[in-house]
């Protein structure tokens, strides 16, 4: 029996709105949970001209074990260069090359006429076929195409070397027996669609994309385009349909379906939840740390590997560092988890001047009282302060340095531990701060747990202004 793919594009169609709540880290683990679930393709959001976008596909090739990640790229070469260098540590990679072919839409969104669009779609899907065999074709308003340009448009992208070709239905407009018929049509009429995958996907202006999407794979689709939050077949829904009629289908469904609904709910809830305006924490994403164990017989490259999985892009000069800090570490103990790591990152990767420094800082907090924070530092030899109310002498903190900064960072992480023992012990601080997609930590300790978090987050600020030309 073969195998029906299920393709999420959460992660994308979260990033389309622009006024998206999840964060860095809620992206990353998004694509950790539905790649547990074992869903046949992750789709992410595009690379674009900042470095952002490039390490967060690359974080999430990293991340992503089981399932096909697939990146689209841009109608240009520079784009497929660009797209692959982040996504080729991938598992199992794959490029998309996604146009509009109607007329009206080629035009208003590429500046396109057909003969000009058919060159672009040949060149830019030959360009991806050369540095992976999983490429995929996407007609994004296929369903409003003429048919006789739609015909040389896949033909195009077959004989250029896409292995998955699919038709959306991009204004929700069919009913199911119709999509059914479209999708039945194409495939009398372009035998070339016998050589490859044929996908489907639909938006749900008319609430009847599940209904489409199961249609679909009546009628010989064998990848569907769904979400657990979006405006398109609901991942849940088609998941259950075709796990409950694998028999009618003569298809097998690969889901963990125990564990769907339980993650569904959860990233429904990251992608519903919003930062609150008042706290430096963005977010309630609570992932657990990575089960990672560095023993003595890892070299280097396990520990950057690691490192990667974390988050982190170390330079070779800083992979070298935490081995050997990770090596005195294993002297002492026989593994390093990646809360261990984390704290090693911080206190032996990019170590910089320190143009941020404390001067002073006071917190008032209380039973009957907002806790507030009042910091002092100086930079480059200029008086700097902040004042904030906060819900904790921590959060009040943070506030404060984001006023003084003028600037909020994702705040990706935040570790507290004891380091020693008894009534005067140390506690160990580790802030883990995201800037322009890049991942960025810093440590502190001191027998006052506040004033480690405050140096903590200054020890990572300093090493953003440092990177970013602003020391």
């Amino acid at each position: 029996m073969d195998n029906i793919r299920i393709s999420d594009i959460t992660l994308k169609q979260i990033g389309k709105k622009g006024d998206s709540p999840l964060t860095f880290k809620g992206k990353l683990e998004i694509s950790k949970l539905l790649d547990k679930l074992e869903v046949s393709v992750i789709e992410v959001e595009g690379v674009g001209p900042g470095r952002a976008d490039a390490l967060r596909v690359k974080s999430i090739a990293s991340a992503v074990k089981n399932s096909i990640l697939a990146v689209p790229v841009e109608l240009d070469e520079e784009s497929v260069e660009k797209t692959w260098e982040a996504l080729k540590g991938a598992k199992h990679p794959r490029l998309q090359v996604v146009t509009p072919v109607s007329t009206v839409q080629m035009e208003y969104i590429s500046r396109k006429k057909p003969d000009a669009m058919l060159d672009s779609i040949g060149r830019i899907v030959a360009a991806c076929a050369a540095k992976t065999a999983d490429v995929e074709f996407i007609a994004e308003d296929a369903t409003r195409s003429d048919p006789a340009f739609l015909k040389k448009a896949v033909e195009t992208a077959v004989a250029a070397g896409a292995g998955t070709v699919t038709v959306c239905d991009a204004t929700g407009s069919m009913l199911p027996e119709e999509f059914a018929a479209f999708l039945k049509d194409m495939q009398a009429e372009i035998p070339a669609l016998a050589d490859v995958t044929l996908g489907a996907a639909c938006a749900d202006t008319l609430s009847m994309a599940d209904g489409c999407a199961v249609a679909a794979v009546r009628a010989g689709a064998r990848e569907i385009k769904t979400a657990a939050v979006g405006d398109t077949a609901s991942l849940q829904s088609v998941a259950e349909i075709l796990s409950a009629r694998e028999e009618l289908f003569g298809l097998s469904c690969p889901l963990h379906t125990v564990e769907l609904k339980r993650i569904v709910r959860q990233i429904v809830w990251m992608c519903q939840t919003r930062r609150n305006k008042t706290s430096p924490f963005d977010d309630g994403v609570q992932d657990s740390a990575p089960e990672m164990a560095l023993s003595s017989g890892d070299d280097e490259e396990t520990v950057v590997r690691f490192a990667r999985e974390l988050g982190y892009d170390l330079s070779p000069e800083d992979a070298g560092a935490v081995w050997e800090a990770v090596q005195d570490v294993l002297r002492r103990k026989e593994r390093v988890g990646a809360r261990e790591l984390d704290a090693v990152i911080a206190s032996v990767a990019m170590q910089v001047p320190q143009s941020y420094q404390v001067e002073s800082y006071v917190i008032n907090s209380g039973s009957n009282i907002s806790a507030m924070a009042h910091i002092k530092l100086s930079h480059n030899g200029e008086m700097l302060e902040g004042v904030a109310l906060g819900d904790g002498p921590i959060d009040a903190s943070f506030l404060a340095l984001e006023k003084i900064v003028n600037r909020h960072y994702e705040l990706d992480d935040f570790q507290i531990r004891a380091v020693t023992e008894g009534r005067e012990a140390m506690g160990e601080t580790v802030v883990r701060l995201v800037s322009d997609g890049r991942l960025y930590a810093g440590r502190g300790i001191s027998t006052d747990i506040v004033f480690s978090s405050i140096m903590a987050y200054i020890n990572a600020l300093n090493k953003i202004a440092y990177e970013e030309g602003e020391a």
